[in-house]
């Protein structure tokens, strides 16, 4: 590659940035748009444990995320994994839609244990991986139960200082 085409290519990258950024804040993606919103305080606990396969036992991808929002009747973008279960949990003020979302979490846990089961008996060497990991499973979901006995619902009023 010739150096002078890098440097011009360089060169016309920076005008860009320029002419989109005038201050040092420039925010030129549409991620910060919602970076900071107010959510229940158990969601980040609850992204941090339900997201990690090393605390769950399981892994959630995307479309699982999209598909227990679906079920429970809520539209959800594609986004960050910790951003869409922020956004699941975000308007959170019953148990019943807690139970709910939590029930479906759970389907998705029963259908992983059923792939470790069949697994650990295909492959007999890696059968103590798979009963950790299902046993992971097993302590998320009593901890997802233990979540909707301490929730306090919200009542909505008319003073919204009274909460």
């Amino acid at each position: 590659m010739n150096t002078h085409d890098l440097s011009d290519l360089r060169a016309e990258f920076d005008q860009f940035i320029r002419g989109k950024c005038d201050t040092e804040n420039c925010a030129t993606t549409a991620e910060n748009e919602d970076a900071e919103e107010a959510v229940p305080a158990f969601v980040d606990e609850l992204a941090d444990k339900l997201l990690a396969p090393y605390h769950s036992g399981a892994y959630f991808s995307r479309l699982d995320i999209k598909r227990v929002a679906e079920a429970i009747d809520e539209s959800l973008p594609i986004k960050e994994r910790k951003r869409m279960l922020k956004a699941l949990f975000r308007h959170t003020t019953s148990k019943e839609y807690l139970r709910r979302a939590f029930d479906e979490f759970n389907r998705h846990f029963g259908g992983r244990i059923l792939i470790y089961q069949e697994l650990s008996s295909a492959f007999p060497a890696s059968k103590t991986i798979f009963d950790e990991n299902i046993a992971k499973i097993h302590k998320t979901q009593k901890m997802l139960d233990q979540i909707v006995e301490d929730f306090e619902e919200i009542e909505p009023t008319d003073e919204p200082m009274m909460v």
